[in-house]
């Protein structure tokens, strides 16, 4: 009988799944397995808060991480039977493809690492299965934690542990082994069918099934010698010292770091892992990130190679030694799905706790600034240490962004950023690799971690405090002016995020509200930042997409120079990607102040209106132009549009959030009933403390109704409405054009210009107060409530308005410059 058939016959006599023969053979690619819990490691030598529980907290955590543990061993105990599998398949059979001596080495321990794990995995399973048992009602949940203070499985550890020697005869022969495998499938291509047909069902489930290569299952005991270490350090920082298992843990995690340690050590002479396609795996891209894990947050160094992205703690070497770097996790880049969101609203203690390290942050900044010409003596070094320290706090905890990244397999990892031009810088390198999506053998990790000293392009985390001083960069208020965007493809919700570098005493980013859905988004919004050692700003368009999560539709970097910028504005388009977007920009250099702890706006309803629109840099609010934006989008059909009123609460619910966040604002209003939308817009002219048209003009547009000739009625009514303040006239102008537009769809809306004249004609005008300086003689309020709608109705009337300017013109030194990214 053939070799191949009959090793094909004792799989399936053993019930091991087996693929028919392919007619071209796939290359040496592996699916990666995942079904191994997400295991925290220990945060990186660098100042962290601990995050406090309660006893009854850590011992729930303790027996998630304790299930997720077996679950884990249940399914390298599948794999490593795979592999045993594997061996009697070729070599069990009359006509052996290894021999016995390379039987030997391939599968060195591995029969003693299953029957190790085996006794680990039932005694574990059996001491859970007691707990679970001891209560399942809601009302024993609280005695059942309790009783998980009396669940001992140190000793399993322990016992395990101190046989993990078993893995340094493995590992010698690992290398050996795979060239084994790779000249085995190179005299007999029908050894690589055999190894590539072989399944581990998982649970029973065709969905689950996962396909190894010889060499992916050859991989797995490497793996697990380096997850021991942390799942070991994991269970222990879940485990309260007071508990009969601490100490037994703790020296099993001893044992494990000592037998780690000393495989790195005997790595270092390992030669680079060569993929199977003929490339040479390379360093494409390092840097700090934050990785989440369980609630908590490390700062890690990532590492992306050409097929994978490697996770790994830093450890600071003492004086005289190098630095190391200690493996936390990876994952291959065939197949990875990568999805960014922004995170949820920071809660106050976390704004408080922020507050006071910029604060403290500050004040160790001017005290070094103060001792800069004096003597640089121990105190000055120890605040500047310092000051990186609280550097190091903050890059930790004041991330706004997640970039969640899912293997094919099920594993997934969360990085969180605080920039998100650093965040698609990582994602375009990450997608870049992946494009082939092709899966290679899997790393040693012992090697390839000890070589990121080497081969590492980023030697410590982004401080500034640790920059040379540069007399170019900014120290002061930098203005960025947002005005519009072109080259759009399809219509789209469209917003500018803008990022400034420097140290982190204040907000260091910033974004427009979203845009209509248009092909060419402007926005007008000016944007304020406080800088202490610019010299960098980023800007990046987003789309916007109800439930589908936001797209960069391009980035640029701009540079700033303290010497180029002064305090008129500098106009600039910059290309970014498919979009070219217009700005200004204007810096005014002075000392700052130290950092607030509440950053909330000034309010929008209730304030004069030229009051807001300096606050916003504009001539007419951006309450004003929104809420119109988004009446023409969908609201220009709408029976009864300005007549109809919304609902109090929703109305009630914009109106807070334009008083406090633009964006927060423009975001609910896509999605608001349109008429809440008409009746914000309504409620803002209604609750104006002093009218869009001022109340001394009341009078004498009264008498202008009185001429006969209508030309000249409108001639003196535009003369008037000419002596308005800015703000006013043009918030009015722009108001007259949108309800003219309006009106020339009342045969759908039913609003025409004496409806919508008797709808805002009492907001827009009104009498002056008798008492309140006032001296001329009161108007009947029958006679007030003629004189505001017909007012109003003259304007409508009007076919020549003057244009409304909704933003003030950024003038500018120079000729507008163009940026290309």
């Amino acid at each position: 009988m053939d070799v191949y058939q009959e090793a094909v016959q004792y799989l399936e006599s053993e019930h091991v799944p087996v693929e028919a023969e392919a007619d071209v053979l796939e290359e040496d690619v592996f699916q990666e397995e995942a079904c191994l819990s997400p295991l925290p490691s220990e945060s990186i030598d660098f100042p962290d808060t601990p995050t406090l529980c309660s006893p009854e907290e850590m011992l729930d955590r303790r027996l998630v991480v304790l299930k997720g543990i077996m679950e884990s061993e249940e399914v390298y105990l599948s794999e490593l039977e795979a592999l045993l599998m594997a061996l009697w398949a070729s070599a069990g059979t009359s006509q052996p493809v290894l021999s016995s001596r390379q039987v030997q080495t391939v599968f060195y321990q591995v029969p003693e690492l299953r029957d190790m794990h085996q006794s680990f995995y039932t005694g574990l399973k059996d001491r859970l299965s007691a707990e679970c048992q001891t209560g399942s009602s809601p009302g024993e949940e609280k005695e059942m934690t309790h009783k998980g203070f009396e669940l001992i499985v140190g000793d399993l550890f322990l016992k395990m542990v101190n046989q993990i020697g078993l893995y340094g005869g493995f590992i010698g022969n690992y290398e050996e082994a795979v060239e084994v495998v790779r000249k085995c499938t190179q005299s007999d291509p029908r050894f690589r069918t055999l190894a590539q047909s072989m399944m581990s069902n998982k649970n029973g489930s065709d969905k689950t099934r996962t396909k190894y290569t010889f060499e992916a299952l050859l991989y797995k005991p490497l793996d697990r010698v380096t997850k021991t270490t942390l799942v070991l350090r994991d269970l222990l920082k879940t485990t309260p010292v007071n508990h009969r298992d601490y100490t037994s843990l703790q020296e099993a995690l001893r044992l494990s770091r000592s037998f780690l340690s000393g495989v790195n050590e005997s790595s270092q002479c390992k030669r680079e892992v060569m993929l199977s396609h003929g490339m040479r795996r390379q360093l494409m891209r390092d840097g700090f990130v934050v990785d989440a894990c369980e609630g908590e947050r490390s700062l890690r160094h990532l590492f992306l190679y050409t097929d994978l992205l490697l996770c790994t703690r830093f450890k600071h070497a003492s004086r005289g030694k190098q630095d190391q770097y200690r493996f936390c996790w990876y994952l291959p880049l065939a197949g990875l799905k990568l999805r960014w969101v922004a995170e949820q609203e920071r809660s106050p203690d976390t704004h408080l706790r922020l507050h006071t390290i910029r604060t403290k942050m500050y004040h160790l900044r001017e005290q070094l600034q103060q001792q800069k010409t004096g003597p640089r003596g121990i105190v000055m070094a120890a605040r500047r240490k310092k000051l990186e320290q609280m550097e190091l706090m903050l890059l930790t905890h004041s991330t706004v962004y997640r970039l969640e990244m899912h293997s094919p397999s099920g594993k997934s990892h969360t990085l969180l950023l605080s920039s998100l031009y650093e965040l698609e810088e990582w994602r375009e390198a990450i997608l870049k690799l992946t494009a082939d999506n092709i899966e290679t053998v899997p790393p040693d990790l012992l090697t390839l971690t000890s070589a990121c000293v080497k081969l590492r392009m980023t030697q410590q985390p982004p401080l500034h405090s640790s920059n040379a001083e540069d007399e170019k960069s900014l120290c002061g208020t930098l203005s960025v002016a947002v005005h519009s965007a072109c080259g759009l493809q399809q219509p789209a919700c469209v917003y500018v995020c803008v990022e400034v570098d420097g140290y982190e005493f204040y907000d260091k980013q910033a974004k427009t509200h979203s845009s209509v859905h248009s092909l060419n988004p402007h926005w007008d919004q000016e944007l304020s930042f406080h800088v202490d050692g610019a010299r960098d700003l980023k800007v990046l368009c987003v789309s916007q997409s109800d439930g589908q999560g936001d797209t960069v539709l391009g980035k640029a970097s701009v540079q700033l120079d303290s010497q180029t910028l002064n305090e008129r504005w500098r106009r600039q388009t910059l290309h970014t990607g498919q979009l070219e977007v217009t700005l200004s920009l204007k810096y005014c250099p002075h000392p700052l102040k130290p950092p607030t702890s509440t950053t909330q706006p000034p309010p929008v309803f209730r304030v004069p209106i030229e009051i807001v629109a300096q606050q916003e840099g504009v001539l007419v609010p951006h309450v004003v132009r929104c809420c119109v934006e988004e009446v023409e989008r969908r609201g220009m059909d709408e029976v009864g549009i300005y007549r109809v009123s919304g609902t109090t609460s929703d109305i009630g619910v914009l109106k807070t959030a334009f008083d406090s966040n633009l964006r927060e604002a423009v975001t609910r209003l896509r999605s608001a009933e349109v008429n809440a939308v008409s009746g914000v817009l309504k409620l803002y002219f209604r609750e104006l403390p002093e009218p869009v048209i001022p109340t001394d003009l009341f009078q004498s547009l009264a008498r202008t109704l009185d001429i006969q000739d209508i030309n000249s009625r409108l001639v003196s009514m535009l003369s008037l409405l000419h002596s308005c303040p800015g703000p006013n006239r043009h918030t009015f102008l722009y108001l007259l054009h949108h309800l003219q537009r309006v009106s020339e769809k009342q045969d759908t809306n039913k609003m025409s210009l004496m409806n919508l004249a008797t709808v805002f004609g009492p907001s827009l005008l009104r009498p002056p107060v008798v008492g309140l300086g006032h001296d001329g003689p009161t108007v009947d309020i029958s006679q007030e409530v003629v004189v505001q709608v017909q007012v109003v109705f003259w304007y409508l009337q009007c076919n020549n308005l003057p244009e409304a300017q909704t933003s003030l013109q950024h003038d500018t030194d120079a000729e507008e410059e163009t940026t290309h990214m």
